[in-house]
């Protein structure tokens, strides 16, 4: 923490005794307000001092205020935060279009807020300050743009303003990216649109036509593919044998090929205050194994092809293990349960451990196999264990959380249905191993990098991991920058990276590999699974490009994979066929 060298008096404010640990350790008291609901999700209020956090924006509410009382009509402003958006009210003789343009040439985007209400007067408190908790609901600010014109734009917009879950109804003229748009809210916007009109697009057309104008036009003009039909319940079966999907059957490889290894573990430990009923915990936990089909399912070898096995919920039920420990023993046991060393063949992709302090401190580890889960999985079980569990504690029987209507089986079975076969030209796993086998032909199968010690025979998968706080006024800035050049802070980063890396001797030809969520379809957000599929960044730094230069090379790279991310990585490999070690990993050695 900056700020506190020779300072006793702030280090005594923020750097608070630690209750929760050894005698003389501290906390920092970083000032953010959150609260648990009652299904146990936590929600981020706010700033316990007046800062707003917005998107990953620190906010000062003063700055935007100043910008507002600089304008000769206002005489009043007070902003403050309104369903994770910028809100700001005024007192003031001008129009609402105005003062958003009077902010937009002074401030940053970030800082322009969606709603603008006028006031006659603020509302007080007996002391004479402005009481925030009596201002009325606000009003979204109107971009000035044009109303839909007929039905497609009337359904598009309508799919614009729930994607980025806008405060008010959009135009046909409002940037998606203006609007706090994105690639992955791009990329859920085309499922919508799949879904309602049945016209497959990709981001990049999203990223091209940003408005529901432009959009319409793409749609209109039938420009896209046919959409893919989403996955439906029963195409997989709810029990026994099912075919592994694209990413599990590359995970199971891996994992057979570097047997006894723990680097597919995927730990996640909770700490729960208050008392707790141990007992309901478990069933809890079983309920959410008999929801989520991979925590209860086991993966062999039938006739030389992998398959996955699932258990009925009755026959897979998980005893949660009980330890006492003392503060000073959590951190090697926490660490000792994640080296669990899963059989996949023969157990399930899942143990859980309760480690228990004292009567109202507990600490909750779960360790999963890369196979039954990814990032946005985590989500999804730690809900649906909070909504269970308070079923449990208030008395509830037999089954507590409703069946899922697609399960992942059935998705399995979805993904090589609707992308076919690759021996089939006009399947669309044809079109995209192309395209692929087009993008990275004569790739170096390595990068130029000088290495601090030799690359061993065999990847031990030992690594380290140094923290960076690049401080949030560069955030902020490389989402101005992102914003002023139509692209998303990733591609900015990307670009980064790349030119950090010719500089640093790897090269003008780059892989640079990136993970993607691989939900493409609506019914999957709510899984536990694993989707992800990894994509491959070809980057050209030759020429000594100007950073924009890169940038643009950076964004085209980046829309063409995130286009064709269909295509599932260990085929890409098969198609290219580069020569496999065990010292490193194909195609690409660095990830972002």
């Amino acid at each position: 923490a900056h700020g506190y060298l020779n300072r006793p008096d702030l280090t005594a404010t923020s750097f608070v005794p630690n209750p929760y640990g050894e005698p003389g350790t501290r906390l920092y008291r970083t000032g953010d307000l959150a609260h648990f609901d009652h299904h146990g999700r936590l929600h981020y209020e706010g700033r316990a001092d007046h800062q707003i956090k917005i998107r990953g924006f620190r906010i000062e509410p003063a700055e935007v205020e100043a910008a507002l009382l600089s304008h000769t009509q206002v005489t009043q402003a007070v902003v403050t935060k309104h369903h994770d958006q910028l809100s700001a009210y005024v007192v003031t003789s001008a129009d609402s279009m105005e003062l958003r343009r009077h902010l937009a040439d002074r401030l940053p985007e970030h800082l322009v807020p969606a709603y603008l209400t006028p006031l006659d007067r603020f509302p007080l408190m007996p002391n004479g300050k402005i009481d925030k908790r009596a201002l009325p609901e606000p009003v979204a600010v109107s971009s000035g743009g044009r109303a839909p014109r007929t039905l497609l734009e009337e359904t598009l917009t309508g799919l614009f303003t729930s994607t980025l879950d806008a405060p008010g109804t959009l135009t046909i003229d409002d940037d998606f990216f203006h609007h706090g748009g994105h690639s992955i809210l791009a990329a859920r916007l085309t499922n919508r649109i799949a879904q309602a009109l049945g016209v497959r697009l990709t981001i990049r057309d999203v990223f091209e036509n940003p408005t529901v104008a432009g959009l319409a036009e793409k749609v209109g003009a039938a420009k896209g593919l046919p959409a893919l039909p989403p996955p439906s319940a029963g195409e997989g079966p709810g029990e026994g044998l099912a075919p592994m999907s694209f990413a599990q059957r590359r995970l199971w490889l891996l994992a057979d090929l570097d047997g006894g290894s723990t680097a597919y573990n995927v730990p996640m430990a909770v700490r729960l205050d208050g008392t707790l009923d141990a007992d309901a915990l478990e069933a809890a936990l079983n309920d959410v194994i008999a929801r989520h089909a991979p925590l209860r399912t086991r993966y062999e070898t039938v006739d030389g092809e992998p398959r996955q096995r699932i258990l009925p919920a009755t026959g897979a039920r998980v005893r949660m293990e009980r330890r006492e420990v003392t503060a000073g023993e959590l951190d090697h046991a926490v660490a000792e349960t994640g080296r669990h060393v899963f059989d996949l063949r023969s157990e399930l992709p899942l143990v859980v451990t309760l480690f228990r302090l004292d009567d109202t401190t507990h600490h909750l580890v779960f360790v999963l196999h890369h196979i039954a889960t990814d990032g946005q999985s985590g989500e999804a079980y730690v809900t649906d264990l909070a909504r269970a569990y308070e079923a449990r504690v208030a008395g509830a029987e037999g089954r507590v959380l409703e069946p899922l209507a697609v399960q992942y089986a059935d998705y399995a079975v979805w993904q090589q249905r609707v992308l076919g076969s690759a021996d089939d030209a006009d399947s669309v796993l044809s079109r995209e191993l192309a395209f692929w086998q087009g993008a990275l032909e004569g790739l170096p199968e390595e990068h130029g990098l000088n290495l601090d010690r030799p690359r061993p025979a065999r990847a031990s998968h030992r690594g380290g991991e140094v923290p960076v706080d690049l401080g949030d006024d560069l955030f902020a800035r490389v989402g101005e920058l992102a914003r002023a050049e139509g692209c998303t802070p990733f591609m900015v980063v990307h670009a980064a990276l790349a030119a950090a890396l010719t500089r640093l001797g790897a090269g003008t030809d780059l892989a640079i590999g990136s993970p993607v969520a691989g939900r493409t379809d609506e019914a999957l957000r709510d899984l536990v699974g694993f989707f992800v599929n990894t994509l491959v960044l070809r980057t050209d730094t030759t020429g000594n490009p100007t950073f924009r230069e890169l940038l643009e090379r950076a964004r085209a790279t980046d829309l063409d994979a995130f286009a064709h991310q269909d295509a599932p990585f260990d085929l890409v490999l098969d198609t290219l066929n580069p020569t496999r070690t065990l010292a490193r990993h194909p195609l690409f050695q660095i990830c972002l």
